[in-house]
C-alpha cells in the first residue's frame, strides 16, 4: 500500500466543533505526524495545520470528516512523494 505525506489546513470558526474535531484527529492518530494550532483571537478563529503520512483514501476520508463539521473549513495539500509499504518493496 502506498502512503503520501500531506498537510491538512483547518480554519475553525465554531468552537462548539472543537471536541468533535479532536475526536476525529484521535481516530486517525496513527497517521498524524504532528499538528500546530494558532489561535487568532482578533478574528475569534483558530488556524490548525495537521501533517499526515497515510494512504490517499485515509487522508481523503479524514479531511472529509473534518470538513463536514459545522464552522470548520479543511483543505488538503498532497506531496508528490509516494512511499510504498516496506512489505511490497
Amino acid at each position: 500500500m502506498e502512503t503520501r505525506v500531506a498537510i491538512i489546513g483547518l480554519v475553525v470558526e465554531n468552537k462548539d466543533s472543537v471536541e468533535e474535531l479532536n475526536r476525529v484527529l484521535h481516530q486517525y492518530s496513527e497517521y498524524v505526524i504532528g499538528r500546530m494550532g494558532i489561535p487568532y483571537s482578533q478574528r475569534k478563529i483558530n488556524i490548525i495545520s495537521v501533517a499526515v503520512d497515510a494512504p490517499h483514501d485515509v487522508i481523503s476520508a479524514m479531511s472529509g470528516k473534518i470538513g463536514k463539521l459545522p464552522g470548520v473549513s479543511a483543505k488538503t495539500a498532497y506531496s508528490n512523494y509516494v512511499v510504498k509499504n516496506e512489505a511490497e518493496q
